[in-house]
């Protein structure tokens, strides 16, 4: 939220995370309405191959591939940041920080060869704590606000006051992996109530938790000085804040909390990766190999290894190479997995309309045709102001190749898996019949 507030100089931070909830909460009006119909660990994907056809499913699936890799592998950068600069300021501990990124990394690759079952335990506990200590730094905000109350980081003037672009690309990294329940849709008892309703469930507690921290922060600095204050402090923001109202000690736990809560997003995408990867191999569209499930554990675990394998690449690559974790390796890569996830957002949105339009099964005309209507309008709206706004995200002049260069990773990646699913079609057929159909008699 502080880098949101910095880099796009958008005071209605708070209005965004709204807005971007009501959007995704329409569009979730058909999405879940579609996971009733298709258990499938590979979501995105296999939503888009039933709905658009099986090419346009492989081609999703390489933007889902790159834009859950980038925006995990990314995280990695942050952890490894903030964890060293923790070790340092505490301990007197001086170690690199893709060293210790390496470490989480082995941590990691651990719980997602298990049990999804550990992971959620892993995941419930951190969530819990790390919710606490952001609801008391809003508190102690609220009640000390130098300018008192007030709402105007919610008026429409705060709204279009920076590069309202990149500030819809950070919200949406927000929200990264409220559609995840589909991907664990295989692993749940009731699929067709659970995948719905956690989505709903995390759409409204992000947009609303998110918006109301957001608020409470413009609050604590005062809505003139949240601008220069979070382009002085970035990440830091908030145990600055947190140490002016709450003491020192704030600021040790703050950091504490922060750091497992970035490791349990990384775990958390690390997770989805490895599941993409599974759905891909069990339907040949990738090396069969990778649609194996571990005998004891259940867990896709040569998706799970395959994915840790590029990540260890890619972190050792940035760390040798003198890499800012920051700057480079955390900005641009989760900016660009965010989007990659609102591409496919209106790519899915399509999807819901011509998986109903053949087939309606009793579904109203508001979840199969309006909602996904609506919805896939306003991400394609915003998917434009994000990639005409993108030079913001990365820091660089406007006529950077960079700015076209990095997000058109994206569309390149389904580019090639468009013609990928052509190849298939043509040469592999029994793969090609395969593709978005999930485990033997799904729906």
């Amino acid at each position: 939220t502080p880098q949101n507030f910095a880099t796009t100089g958008i005071v209605g931070v708070p209005m965004m995370f709204l807005i971007m909830a009501v959007v995704l909460a329409v569009f979730a009006a058909g999405y879940a309405a579609m996971s009733r119909h298709i258990s499938n660990a590979g979501a995105f994907y296999a939503y888009i191959a039933q709905g658009l056809g099986r090419i346009t499913g492989v081609g999703a699936a390489f933007v889902a591939l790159v834009a859950y890799n980038a925006m995990q592998v990314g995280l990695y950068g942050l952890l490894g940041a903030v964890t060293a600069g923790f070790l340092e300021a505490q301990f007197g501990i001086v170690l690199p920080w893709w060293i210790v990124a390496l470490v989480f990394l082995a941590i990691i690759a651990f719980l997602g060869y298990r049990r999804i079952d550990l992971n959620a335990r892993v995941l419930a506990v951190l969530l819990v704590c790390e919710s606490l200590v952001v609801l008391v730094f809003d508190v102690s905000q609220l009640t000390a606000a130098p300018q008192g109350l007030s709402l105007e980081p919610f008026t429409w003037g705060a709204l279009t006051t920076g590069a309202v672009g990149a500030a819809f690309c950070w919200t949406m990294a927000a929200f990264m992996g409220f559609e995840s329940g589909a991907i664990y849709s295989e692993e749940c008892r009731d699929p067709r109530r659970t995948v719905s309703r956690a989505t709903y469930i995390a759409i409204a507690i992000i947009g609303v938790f998110y918006a109301f921290t957001a608020w409470s922060m413009a609050m604590g600095t005062g809505v003139d000085a949240i601008i220069p204050r979070a382009q002085e402090h970035g990440a830091d923001l908030l145990f600055v804040l947190g140490g002016e109202r709450l003491g020192s000690a704030f600021a040790t736990i703050g950091t504490v909390f922060m750091i497992t809560a970035v490791f349990a997003a990384t775990l958390s995408f690390h997770n989805a990766v490895a599941r993409y990867f599974f759905a891909l191999g069990r339907e040949h569209v990738l090396p069969a190999w990778l649609g194996a499930v571990h005998p004891r554990h259940g867990s896709p675990y040569r998706g799970s290894v395959s994915q840790t394998v590029f990540a260890l690449l890619v972190v050792t690559g940035f760390g040798v190479s003198g890499g800012d974790p920051l700057g480079t390796l955390f900005n641009w890569f989760t900016n660009l997995g965010a989007l990659g996830v609102i591409l496919l957002l209106v790519i899915t949105a399509a999807a819901v309309v011509g998986f109903f339009h053949r087939d309606r099964r009793d579904v109203g005309l508001w979840n199969r045709l309006i909602a996904p209507v609506l919805s896939g309008l306003a991400l394609l709206a915003i998917l434009y102001v994000a990639f005409t706004n993108f030079e913001a995200l990365l820091g660089t002049p406007p006529d950077s190749a960079l700015n076209w260069a990095i997000p058109a990773v994206v569309l390149v990646s389904g580019v090639l898996g468009l013609g990928y699913g052509a190849v298939l079609r043509a040469r592999d057929p029994q793969a090609y019949a395969r593709i978005g159909q999930g485990r033997p008699g799904a729906d």
